[in-house]
């Protein structure tokens, strides 16, 4: 007979599994979470800085744009981007003036020696309640420092109204020395008498603390509680793009203060981890290890979503909310995910609300039809999944350190080194490998979108022939090579074959293939290249002490200007000299004189004119394979509502919405357990005791 104990036991082990079958069973998150109106999203390096006067980072913006607020914003559903007033009541006044000091007609303003802006903001805004606010927290005891581990041991909290002053405060901020702003050198051109605060304030670093209040800035002064006034040098036409970035958001002095402490700095209780500010979120889990959460700022001041955009947001459902009080999310849970693979699986469980696309998933999400033309495939449409494609105002591209003893400089033969580099390097084709074909070429800094962008070849890198623009052969790049002193790939030191360094921040399994193929392009060439692979926070250091030789970068636009791409070749913002974003350390005197000529140009026929001459010269000078321009591709799940991408603004959080309970039907129904394979197992189990039993 039958062992029916141990059947019986087979099924109460059975019975939880096919149970399970009512509610999701992987679900990352706690059962308490199911229903919250929570956006899920995840990072993959942690933010190295969280001071908007030191940060300088997509991956960083994120949070930051969430939890501070700028002067201005970008109007979410306008196209052209258009900036609207972000947290100042009306777009800053502007008026002119001349050497004197006396005011001129706008109409001669091309004569001004200085413009002046007027800032506003809204009356009533109050912070996010933090222990800076209390006056006892400013000045803790040993004691009380002392059981202090993380921010959330202060028990006590306040808040206080926004006033003009904490936008000065910031300000003086940038020309702190001990803060080292990527931004100081660039804004000491514009704004009057930052550069000699700064003069100032490094005679004073060696205090530790400097407390800003102590000092004056001739060009940015308080008028009254809510107002406040930015001079600056001639006409910066770039100016108010500006005044939507966090740089220039408030940060207050009492803040400052509180953060000087040193039994906090010792525990890393410090701006750069825990941010202060007015905005729709609040960062309450800063874990890099594990997770970063955003919640709602329960004193967040009115905002409502717009009332108006393109024709085409009517038809995809984007102006359902107008009018509606802003955040729609009381939280977004930021989960650590270093591959793509657990993130996209997870995305297709219902358990991140959005997708990009890797090349690995391509095939899976889109359908390549005739001519080209990419559409979401059906497995994914059965999901109720929309795609959402957009162009990107951005370039990828591999920079040589100008430093460099041997890629650098500026002989014929180095220039000719990195042309028959630029050459070996096939675009075209890593694009179709590793990119399924979602970007194009880049032939100089400026991608396509953005004033100043022609629609021309690099003829360095490129050649006509019989009217269709091709890549050079590789014949051509050798020539190159050989008269850079490089024969056959030799290096004359050594009688091997040259040996370079790449630094990159491309370092899980599923990157190898793209660093084979970068290898495979030297090879070409005979040059042995040695890939270093590093974290983002790692290449950064490297990259400012000059440490790199090659290495892989990325340019999100700030705003849409060419200036914002041009200037990350301009001399005086030398990675290394001045800690700016020129990270190839790149000077050439002609260039800066162009630049200086063009950054505060109107758009037009003469601006364009003197940017197709700085264009020619980095093309011979050759500071970056130019790499590719990508052309965005995202997935939404159908509960993640208001989605669409921005290029410029990074503080979108608070317009999305997500319906948790369309989540979980969705979660359930694709997380169930598959139990029929139990089953059998169970009774092909009884079946094998019967037969053994009646042997």
């Amino acid at each position: 007979m039958p062992n029916y104990k141990h059947i019986k036991l087979l099924i109460w082990v059975l019975l939880p599994l096919l149970s399970a079958c009512t509610e999701p069973w992987n679900n990352p998150y706690s059962a308490s979470q199911r229903f919250d109106n929570t956006l899920y999203s995840s990072f993959r390096d942690r933010p190295k800085h969280l001071d908007p006067a030191r940060s300088y980072s997509s991956n960083e913006w994120t949070f930051i744009q969430s939890v501070y607020e700028t002067p201005l914003q970008y109007h979410y559903l306008k196209r052209p981007y258009a900036l609207i007033p972000g947290i100042l009541q009306d777009m800053p006044q502007v008026y002119y003036y001349n050497n004197e000091g006396i005011k001129i007609d706008p109409k001669n303003k091309k004569d001004a020696a200085f413009s002046e802006y007027i800032l506003q903001i809204k009356e009533g805004v109050m912070y996010q309640n933090h222990p800076a606010f209390v006056e006892h927290n400013l000045a803790l005891s040993d004691d009380e420092l002392g059981k202090i581990n993380v921010l959330s041991d202060i028990a006590q909290t306040s808040t206080r109204e926004l006033v003009a002053s904490d936008f000065v405060h910031q300000i003086k901020r940038l020309a702190n020395p001990l803060l080292h702003s990527p931004i100081f050198s660039l804004m000491a051109e514009r704004i009057v008498g930052l550069s000699e605060l700064n003069t100032t304030l490094v005679n004073e670093k060696h205090k530790g603390f400097i407390d800003l209040e102590s000092y004056q800035l001739e060009g940015v002064k308080v008028l009254d509680k809510y107002s406040y006034s930015i001079k600056v040098k001639g006409i910066q036409e770039q100016f108010l793009y500006w005044l939507a970035m966090p740089f220039f958001t408030a940060v207050p002095p009492e803040v400052d203060r509180f953060y000087s402490q040193a039994g906090l700095i010792d525990k890393n209780i410090v701006l750069d981890w825990y941010p202060v500010g007015t905005g729709p979120f609040q960062l309450t889990v800063n874990n890099p290890n594990k997770e970063m959460i955003l919640e709602k700022n329960p004193n967040f001041h009115d905002e409502y979503y717009p009332q108006s955009g393109q024709k085409s947001d009517i038809e995809h459902s984007l102006l359902v909310d107008q009018g509606k009080k802003l955040p729609f999310l009381n939280r977004v849970h930021f989960l650590l995910e270093k591959e793509t693979t657990p993130y996209w699986n997870k995305f297709l469980q219902g358990y991140y609300d959005q997708s990009g696309i890797s090349s690995d998933n391509f095939d899976q999400a889109i359908e390549v039809r005739k001519k080209g033309q990419t559409v979401l495939a059906d497995r994914m449409r059965n999901k109720d999944i929309r795609l959402l494609t957009s162009d990107s105002a951005s370039i990828y591209y591999t920079a040589f350190n100008m430093l460099d003893s041997v890629v650098g400089g500026y002989s014929e033969s180095a220039k000719k080194l990195r042309q028959a580099i630029s050459i070996a390097i096939n675009e075209e084709e890593s694009i179709s490998i590793f990119r399924n074909g979602r970007g194009r070429a880049a032939h100089g800094p400026i991608p396509a979108g953005i004033f100043g962008y022609v629609d021309d070849y690099n003829p360095f890198v490129y050649e006509r022939i019989n009217g269709v623009v091709k890549r050079k052969d590789i014949a051509q790049a050798k020539t190159l090579l050989a008269q850079a002193g490089y024969e056959n790939g030799i290096d004359p030191k050594t009688n091997k074959p040259l040996v370079l360094y790449f630094d990159t921040t491309a370092t899980d399994a599923d990157d190898q293939s793209n660093l084979d193929w970068t290898r495979k392009q030297f090879k070409k060439l005979n040059i042995q290249l040695v890939v270093r692979p590093s974290s983002y926070n790692r290449l950064q250091d490297k990259m400012s002490k000059g440490q790199t030789q090659l290495f892989g970068l990325g340019w999100n636009a700030d705003y849409p200007d060419p200036e914002n791409f041009l200037f990350l070749l301009y001399g005086k913002n030398s990675k290394v000299e001045t800690g700016g974003e020129n990270a190839s350390n790149y000077q050439n005197s002609n260039y800066d004189v162009l630049f200086e000529k063009m950054k505060n140009m109107p758009n037009s026929i003469e601006r364009q004119a003197v940017i197709d001459q700085m264009v020619t010269i980095l093309r011979e000078d050759a500071p970056w394979v130019w790499g590719f321009i990508p052309k965005s591709y995202g997935l939404y799940h159908e509960w993640l509502t208001n989605s669409k991408p921005h290029a410029m603004a990074r503080n979108t959080l608070k317009y999305l919405r997500v319906n948790p309970q369309i989540r979980d039907e969705f979660r359930t129904k694709n997380n169930q357990i598959v139990w029929w394979p139990m089953a059998l197992l169970v009774l092909i189990f009884v079946g094998l005791i019967y037969r053994f039993r009646n042997q």
